[in-house]
C-alpha cells in the first residue's frame, strides 16, 4: 500500500493488531525521524526494538544487529533505510514471521512488495509509520 491506495481503516487495522514494532535503521540521533518516529510509537503503547548494528541501545532498549537476533514475536518492521536495502529486510522480515513490512517516507522497493505481498506480509512503503498513525488517532485533537 502506497500512501493514497489504501482505505485509512486498512491502515488502523495495521495499527490494531500490531503491538511489537522492530525498527530497522533506528538512531540515536534526536534530530532524526529514526529517532523521533520509534519514540513516538513508542509513546503511543507500542514496543519498539531497535535494529542497528552500529549501537547497542537506542530509546533505553537494546538493540539488535539484525532482525533475526531478535528474541521475541515482531509484529511489524518499520524500515529507515536506503530503498537497496529493503528486498534483504523484507527476507529478513519474513524469515522472522513478521506480519507487517512499512517501509518510511521516500523508501519503496518493488521487489521488497513481492517478496512481502509473496509471503503474506501487508506491504506499506513510501509513508511514516508515526506521522500516519498521528492522522488517524490524534489530528482534530486540537
Amino acid at each position: 500500500m502506497d500512501e493514497g491506495q489504501a482505505d485509512p481503516e486498512q491502515y488502523r487495522e495495521i495499527y490494531e493488531r500490531t503491538k511489537t514494532i522492530a525498527v530497522v535503521g533506528a538512531s540515536n540521533n534526536p534530530t532524526k525521524p529514526s529517532h523521533s518516529i520509534p519514540r513516538y510509537l513508542e509513546a503511543e503503547g507500542f514496543r519498539i526494538i531497535p535494529v542497528n548494528p552500529r549501537e547497542t541501545e537506542i530509546l533505553g532498549h537494546k538493540a539488535y544487529a539484525t532482525l533475526e537476533d531478535i528474541d521475541e514475536p515482531v509484529d511489524a518492521v518499520d524500515v529507515f533505510r536506503p530503498s537497496e536495502e529493503t528486498p534483504d529486510i523484507a527476507r529478513r522480515a519474513v524469515a522472522i514471521g513478521a506480519k507487517v513490512l512499512w517501509l518510511q517516507e521516500g523508501i519503496h522497493s518493488e521487489e521488497a512488495e513481492r517478496i512481502a505481498s509473496e509471503s503474506g506480509l501487508t506491504f506499506v512503503s513510501n509513508l511514516c509509520m508515526g506521522e500516519t498513525h498521528w492522522m488517524l488517532f490524534h489530528e482534530g485533537d486540537g
